[in-house]
């Protein structure tokens, strides 16, 4: 009888793991051969997982996005929690402040980049406007470093809110008594934050983190339509890097970058889980 609900949500489960499994399969088999347009398929076993291995092109595009991701994540976090802690707990004011931070969440990746690449264009962008008041030449087209923080910008505009969000529900589920018992000992701000707040945050944080972690590695539209994966190669990211090799045929290539792609995403996922989710004490072992 315990295990009846199961059985409802086995025919999903089962769909979705067809769903995943058959392509998986589909690019697993590609990474094993050479495939190009017009061309037999060849079986040449790792040799596509060696090419991109050594590729340098492939080594540079999986740095920036390691390093995107973890500003993304250095950045979103406390200041997705910074805001929760500064939103309003009771009143009229709790519905509005959670539907103009449900915005952003709402609109399409590709919508995003078209907003954003107006907001940079040289001549009628806000942003370059802005800056120049402080005397900065900002130009996306032409400034590696200004087109990769313009679409850092972007996305933790865009996210931040899912990281407040969830923020706000773990903190809204803290019991008042905990607070009153800091209050009682005479604990002050930072220490109830400290040994309050965060403590109880840990399990929604730890979600928040992996999801954004995991979700900026998918980040594609936005460099596409805002900067073309340029100047050079300065915002062409994993995604991007793939979906090219893919366009040009080069399905092995593509394949064996893919399977490598979700492996690191795999593997750095779990690696900061397990960081997240030891003590202190062991933290310091």
């Amino acid at each position: 009888m315990r295990q009846r609900p199961w059985l409802f949500l086995l025919p999903t489960l089962v769909l979705m793991s067809i769903s995943a499994f058959i392509p998986l399969m589909a690019v697993i088999n590609y990474s094993l051969h050479t495939i190009f347009a017009g061309s037999t398929p060849e079986f040449v076993g790792l040799q596509n997982y060696a090419d991109v291995m050594g590729d340098a092109q492939f080594r540079g595009a999986l740095l920036r996005q390691l390093t995107f991701s973890l500003l993304a994540l250095l950045i979103e976090i406390p200041l997705g929690v910074g805001i929760a802690l500064c939103m309003p707990r009771k009143g009229g004011a709790v519905g509005l402040s959670l539907v103009l931070l449900g915005i952003p969440l709402l609109i399409p990746y590709n919508v995003v980049g078209i907003v954003w690449r107006l907001f940079t264009q040289s001549d009628i962008g806000v942003i370059p406007r802005f800056l120049a008041v402080f005397g900065y030449d900002y130009n996306v087209s032409l400034d590696a470093t200004d087109a990769f923080m313009t679409i850092l910008l972007v996305d933790v505009w865009h996210w931040t809110p899912l990281v407040v969000l969830l923020a706000y529900a773990g903190l809204q589920a803290i019991p008042q008594t905990f607070y009153q018992a800091a209050e009682v000992d005479g604990a002050s701000a930072w220490k109830t934050f400290r040994y309050v707040t965060l403590p109880k945050l840990r399990s929604v944080l730890t979600l928040g983190l992996l999801i954004r972690f995991m979700d900026s590695f998918k980040v594609y539209s936005e460099p596409l339509l805002l900067t073309g994966g340029g100047p050079g190669n300065a915002t062409t990211f994993m995604s991007l890097f793939v979906a090219r090799k893919a366009e040009a045929y080069e399905l092995g290539y593509a394949g064996a970058s893919s399977i490598i792609y979700l492996y690191v995403v795999i593997v750095m996922s779990y690696i900061l889980f397990q960081f997240i989710n030891r003590s202190p004490e062991e933290r310091r072992a």
